[in-house]
């Protein structure tokens, strides 16, 4: 915890001195109780403790006088700061960070897009063979290896292993027809 020093000690006034011994006095204690009221964060919680010296300033409490204890005023002024922190982030529509709308928004989008690239896939599958489309539905829709589908088709793995490979250049010359690169 950082404390700002206002000029030099012999040339600050006596509110600045007291606000200075009050801050050393009771700002470690302070700290750690509004750090634990904020879950640990710490950035916050210097804000809160900022805000609180400042109407320590402001109401000139800076000093123990006339029966009040300037601690338990300190601590309660904090942990309403706190409970006003939460209950003003609470009211207020939840904030989006980065980009993260935008993500949000891209959403909707993503699934007219895949649902337009399935389209334009199943279009490019159909100007297959059929072999070299049963090459392809065996090995990688059905997540297969190439041995387990030439099991499955009857056929030799060597000729599952070209059919795929023909399969895949048909393929990507068929959605380079229809403008996929």
């Amino acid at each position: 915890m950082n404390v700002t020093v206002i000029g030099s000690a012999s040339a600050a006034s006596p509110d600045e001195r007291a606000l200075r011994n009050l801050y050393v006095e009771h700002g470690p204690a302070l700290y750690v109780y509004v750090l634990r009221l904020l879950g640990g964060d710490t950035h916050r919680t210097e804000d809160v403790i900022q805000e609180t010296l400042l109407r320590c300033w402001v109401k000139r409490n800076l000093v123990d006088d006339e029966g009040m204890a300037v601690r338990p005023w300190m601590f309660r002024v904090a942990r309403n700061l706190v409970i006003d922190g939460h209950r003003s982030r609470a009211a207020r529509p939840v904030e989006i960070g980065g980009a993260g709308w935008l993500a949000e928004l891209g959403g909707e989008a993503d699934d007219i897009e895949r649902m337009l690239s399935s389209m334009v896939l199943r279009d490019a599958l159909r100007a297959l063979t059929p072999a070299h489309r049963e090459a392809l539905h065996a090995t990688y829709i059905a997540d297969r290896t190439t041995q387990q589908a030439a099991r499955t088709l009857g056929v030799p793995q060597g000729t599952v292993k070209s059919r795929v490979y023909y399969a895949l250049r048909s393929l990507r010359a068929a959605l380079e027809e229809r403008g996929v690169n």
